[in-house]
């Protein structure tokens, strides 16, 4: 990668991977949904504000359906889910269940006709699942209803994540990153918004959690997402998306060495099983070579 591109891939891994310490303040003052909701309305709403006073045009041709499909479930499902899933289980757990969204991805891909599964994917792709077996069925905490709702809700942000991931690439594939950013971020921030009816703010926030919900909004998600965008067309999806795996060790470094979260030691045996099996389903790890054949003489 070159300077700027791998700047652009650390901003991605140490923004990502602090933004979970952030969503659990978020949260404690928005709660769930008011911490999706209005994270997503600003971020979208910056954005748009920049670009019109910069100038820099925007195409929103391809139409509401595409951007609220992915604004549905890249941004609403998938973040839904790690704001509820994060006071429940941890900043460590949510991170590492991030880092199966490759796996998720790859299947879906592969339905979609998308992707290709090749061997080594799959044998990585079957790492993953035991691996989440293992982080799920072995853990430091008591299996509590709110653990395992927690990591249901986890999971199915994950599955969001790649499943608007694979549209995004099939339905806007020629849609610039401000775009999809501002127009799945708007959607998402609209779909949400009606649950605060039902999951309200739980009391007049201070203006420090003010600070925290601009931050998470405009920092981790607005610029995040474009970069991540932008990433994608420069690089590739498969390199970037492995940014993950650095978000996952960022994350459970801060949840269990700074937040003192409890992890097990099998739980650890998990994520590593899960991070492998992502390595071989993106092709991080290098295949083997074969020794040339040599002809008889």
């Amino acid at each position: 990668m070159k300077p700027g591109q791998l700047a652009a891939y650390i901003f991605l891994a140490v923004a990502w991977g602090l933004s979970f310490t952030l969503v659990l303040r978020v949260v404690e003052s928005f709660g769930w949904v008011g911490a999706v909701s209005l994270r997503c309305l600003i971020a979208s709403g910056t954005l748009y504000l920049v670009a019109k006073a910069s100038g820099r045009p925007l195409d929103f041709s391809a139409g509401w359906r595409a951007f609220s499909i992915v604004g549905a479930t890249t941004v609403t499902g998938q973040l839904i889910g790690l704001s509820y899933a994060t006071p429940q289980i941890g900043t460590a757990m949510a991170a590492i269940f991030v880092a199966s969204i490759p796996l998720f991805s790859m299947l879906i891909g592969q339905l979609w006709g998308l992707e290709k599964i090749s061997a080594q994917s799959m044998i990585g792709i079957c790492c993953g699942i035991v691996g989440i077996v293992v982080l799920v069925g072995f853990p430091a905490v008591p299996v509590t209803q709110a653990f395992v709702l927690g990591s249901f809700a986890c999971m199915i942000g994950c599955l969001c994540a790649a499943f608007g991931s694979n549209y995004a690439s099939r339905f806007l594939k020629g849609t610039g990153s401000w775009e999809i950013t501002i127009g799945s971020f708007f959607a998402g921030g609209v779909l949400t918004l009606p649950l605060l009816a039902v999951v309200p703010v739980p009391a007049l926030p201070s203006l420090v959690d003010v600070g925290y919900l601009i931050a998470l909004a405009i920092i981790m998600s607005a610029l995040t997402y474009i970069t991540y965008f932008r990433l994608v067309a420069t690089i590739g999806a498969t390199k970037t998306i492995s940014v993950e795996f650095v978000v996952t060790v960022i994350a459970v470094f801060i949840g269990a060495f700074v937040l003192d979260e409890p992890l097990s030691a099998a739980q650890f045996i998990g994520a590593a099983i899960i991070i492998i099996g992502c390595a071989l389903v993106l092709g991080v790890l290098p295949a083997r070579r074969r020794a040339p054949v040599v002809p008889d003489l």
